[in-house]
């Protein structure tokens, strides 16, 4: 029998948890536990070919407590809106982990946007943003890049609402390209934010990067870049797997080489060889005998499956939700350290809100300043972690929940009820 997987009860878990360690009543967070506002919407696109083919769209706004809500557009035929609820909550406990300015938003397309030509792609993207207008901004809601969009896409976000608003509104959207308000340094943020993440672990940790193996599951865009960086840190990385295939090489893989391949391949390592290098099933990535797991995939994919030949030490989480309730249990028994995702790949939101803030005053910063900001940034969220860890004797996922949600129980606090 297949077990069926809810991201955002696994959100909720956590949060219940977080709270009875904060012994906090259920009337005290209740908010935080349901979306604030969810909207699907229809879009009818005219194809390439002449027909109309109908997609379903999502937008959903979780918390906007501390902030405008926050968080990425995903493009992808699995998209549904509990999937999309689950990215948006997590995005509310990311910002506030963060400390940054925002709640958390989510996005999605149930597309699989290889299918669609480049016209056809552009029509779909404006149509959503259409439909969505009434409810993002650069007060209200700012959306960004996720699995299946990209600087593009952002792109014709910000050239059709400013149609729709009748100004140029450039911080209605991230992940822009350089040329209409993105950031410099903003393309690697997430990868080079997971980067600072196990690097400020190694130290705590009394490791040297030069003496940790690595395998990694995801090599888009925060796989590629992340191994890259992790790389040139020291760490020998001996697999990376994409959705199409897994390769090994006992030696180390040649990064900087499989980057340049995958970026200008579309994104994939089908065809990429090197010497000593073989090809392994694509879930053995998993389960190969390296120090640290670098998941950079798709949610769940650590689960009641997987879970038990997991030989690694550490879990770094790229990638949203890629391991379950049941599996975090069993690694945090087996003394497997996880660097959760809300903590660690939160360089993506971090940097989007430095982009945010340039657009809103009209002062850029240079890449060098950029990368201190975000470095910073994430040491400390680091140190907060780890210190409400060990203090409470949790593992750091639910220490991320806590800080988060005391955080944000005190915003609304300040900000009081009605009724």
């Amino acid at each position: 029998m297949m077990t069926t997987y809810d991201p955002y009860q696994n959100m909720l878990n956590v949060l219940d948890e977080a709270a009875a360690v904060l012994k906090l009543h259920k009337d005290e967070y209740a908010f935080v536990r349901y979306p604030e506002r969810e909207m699907t919407v229809s879009l009818p696109i005219r194809m390439d070919d002449g027909h109309i083919q109908v997609f379903e769209g999502y937008r959903v706004q979780h918390s906007s407590v501390r902030g405008p809500a926050k968080g990425g557009i995903r493009y992808h035929p699995c998209s549904n809106v509990n999937e999309t609820r689950a990215l948006a909550g997590w995005m509310t406990i990311k910002c506030a982990v963060a400390d940054i300015p925002y709640g958390g938003a989510k996005g999605g397309i149930q597309v699989n946007p290889q299918l669609l030509s480049n016209r056809e792609l552009e029509r779909l993207t404006r149509e959503y943003i259409y439909r969505i207008s009434p409810i993002i901004g650069e007060d209200t809601d700012v959306p960004a890049p996720d699995v299946g969009t990209n600087a593009q896409i952002m792109a014709w976000i910000v050239d059709e609402y400013s149609k729709l608003t009748g100004k140029y509104t450039p911080g209605v959207v991230t992940g822009k390209p350089i040329e209409i308000g993105g950031s410099l340094g903003r393309n690697e943020a997430t990868g080079r934010g997971i980067m600072y993440t196990l690097m400020s672990y190694l130290e705590t940790a009394g490791k040297n990067p030069c003496d940790i193996t690595m395998a990694a599951q995801g090599f888009g865009n925060v796989g590629s870049v992340g191994c890259l960086l992790m790389k040139r840190a020291g760490v020998k990385i001996v697999a990376i797997g994409d959705v199409g295939r897994s390769l090994y090489n006992p030696n180390g893989i040649d990064i900087e080489k499989a980057y340049v391949y995958a970026n200008s391949h579309g994104r994939t390592l089908n065809g990429y060889q090197e010497e000593g290098m073989k090809v392994i099933p694509k879930e053995a990535v998993l389960h190969l005998d390296v120090d640290v797991l670098f998941m950079a995939a798709m949610e769940n994919q650590l689960n009641d499956k997987t879970m038990k030949d997991v030989k690694a030490n550490i879990i770094l989480e790229g990638a949203n939700g890629p391991t379950t309730t049941e599996a975090d249990a069993y690694f945090y028994k087996k003394g497997i350290e996880i660097l959760p995702d809300v903590m660690t790949n939160a360089g993506g939101v971090v940097g989007s809100y430095y982009e945010w803030v340039q657009n809103r005053t009209g002062l850029y910063w240079s890449e060098e300043e950029y990368n201190k900001k975000l470095h910073d940034n994430m040491k400390k969220t680091f140190q907060t972690v780890w210190q409400i860890k060990r203090k409470y004797h949790v593992p750091a996922r639910l220490a991320c929940y806590i800080i988060a949600l005391n955080r944000i129980v005190k915003a609304q606090n300040y900000r009081g009820f009605l009724g």
